[in-house]
């Protein structure tokens, strides 16, 4: 899991197991942020449409846009947001840039720490390319 700003940066990333869902963990990497700071909005796909991490995400201070997620009777997010899901773009980039590491793609390490470790590494060597 990583978080970019708005220019397509990473400013924080993460680990977990293969079976949690994503939206459980976005609170766990935002904690684990490169910066002081909290974004005040942050971008996501219909996965992260739930009522639970909405909550959280305010109770921090952050705005979550996602669209609503088929199944939800009731709509919640509101459209005037929607426009800057367009650049959910900037994080599908930080991905292709994190890629590019061999070693996070296949992934040789046996401990999740020293992984953390290859893609924190990773963010960096995105972050001096790109500044």
């Amino acid at each position: 899991m990583a978080v970019a700003d708005r220019h397509g940066l990473p400013i924080a990333c993460g680990i977990a197991s293969g079976q949690r869902h994503e939206a459980k963990l976005v609170v766990d990497t935002l904690k684990a942020r490169f910066v002081d700071e909290l974004p005040r909005r942050l971008i996501g796909d219909k996965a992260y449409d739930s009522n639970k991490l909405d909550a959280e995400l305010a109770a921090m201070g952050v705005d979550m846009i996602s669209p609503n997620h088929s199944t939800r009777l009731r709509q919640t997010q509101d459209r005037r947001k929607l426009p800057r899901y367009k650049r959910r773009w900037l994080i599908e980039r930080v991905f292709a840039w994190l890629m590019r590491s061999r070693r996070l793609v296949t992934r040789y390490e046996h401990h999740a720490q020293n992984f953390l470790g290859f893609v924190q590494l990773a963010c960096a060597v995105v972050l001096l390319r790109r500044l």
